[in-house]
């Protein structure tokens, strides 16, 4: 197939590799004349405008979107919803909140211009590995685009979710999970780390790779890193996060869920990043006048 990737960071860049690799035409655009050149020199059609790339698509035209979440997202579909004709069709594969993308897909229906949004999970490794792909779209318009997702999945890793905003909505859900193991894969490997036993984290992380219960391939990823980093020096216990916990937690209290893991792996997050807690201070402080504890000093 034909079609446009929009945004050749780490993940639309690999995407359009793994594209081009299986045989798709692939027009690419990024403002980085360097992105747009190192997929041309794996045979992409460089590109150099949105515009551009429009016009260089046969009808219906696909247009993937893979840039950053936010008004540049916000943005860019726009454009695509104000340029393209009945009939093509918009694929945001970033990680955009599913409200968002229902709106998106209502105003792109009102143009006759078909919306899907696709949940993507696979980072860097996707190019090798493939990309789970959680999509949301009408039959119609998933079911042309669907050869583009068989190539970028991996073997059964393509699902038509529902339709538009599910797509979004399973991957937000996805990533609140991943915060969870996340935090818990951190919490115990401290609790190791502290122990009276003088533990041999990296080995611990590939012993428990094999047959364990709680392998993974995110275990797997920090027995990578522990081999690159045995004590993981210089890195700062600094962690960000991308919108997807934060929503997850919303609607799990705009629908009643309980989800205590998720929400305090999220606020740990928050903590990760106070070089010192104002509300451990309130707390020494009180416990310094009424039970005479003693403060330590700054």
């Amino acid at each position: 197939m034909k079609l446009a990737m929009i945004g050749l960071g780490r993940m639309g860049g690999n995407m359009a590799e793994r594209l081009l690799e299986d045989g798709h035409d692939v027009v690419v655009y990024d403002p980085s004349a360097e992105a747009r050149n190192h997929l041309a020199d794996k045979g992409g059609i460089p590109a150099e405008t949105l515009e551009d790339a429009i016009s260089k698509l046969p009808s219906p035209r696909i247009v993937w979107v893979m840039v950053p979440a936010g008004q540049p997202t916000e943005d860019t579909i726009q454009t695509l919803i104000d340029t393209l004709h009945p009939g093509d069709i918009i694929i945001d594969g970033g990680n955009s909140n599913f409200r968002d993308s229902m709106r998106r897909g209502k105003s792109a229906e009102a143009r006759h211009v078909s919306f899907i949004d696709a949940g993507t999970s696979g980072g860097v490794w996707g190019l090798k590995n493939g990309y789970c792909l959680m999509v949301g779209g009408s039959d119609d318009a998933v079911g042309i685009a669907k050869p583009i997702f068989e190539t970028l999945a991996p073997e059964d890793g393509y699902l038509h979710a529902g339709p538009i905003g599910s797509g979004h909505f399973v991957k937000m859900v996805h990533n609140g999970i991943e915060y969870g193991l996340l935090q818990a894969y951190g919490e115990g490997f401290e609790i190791m780390k502290s122990s009276e036993f003088p533990l041999d984290l990296p080995a611990i992380a590939a012993v428990w790779n094999h047959g364990s219960v709680v392998r993974s391939w995110l275990l797997e990823l920090l027995e990578d890193a522990y081999r690159e980093n045995p004590t993981l020096e210089h890195v700062r216990g600094y962690v960000d996060d991308s919108g997807e916990g934060r929503w997850t937690v919303a609607e799990a209290i705009n629908e009643n869920v309980p989800a205590p893991v998720i929400t305090l792996a999220l606020l740990a997050r928050f903590a990760s990043r106070q070089d010192e807690s104002y509300s451990a201070k309130v707390i020494a402080a009180l416990r310094n006048e009424f039970g005479g504890h003693a403060i330590h000093n700054e």
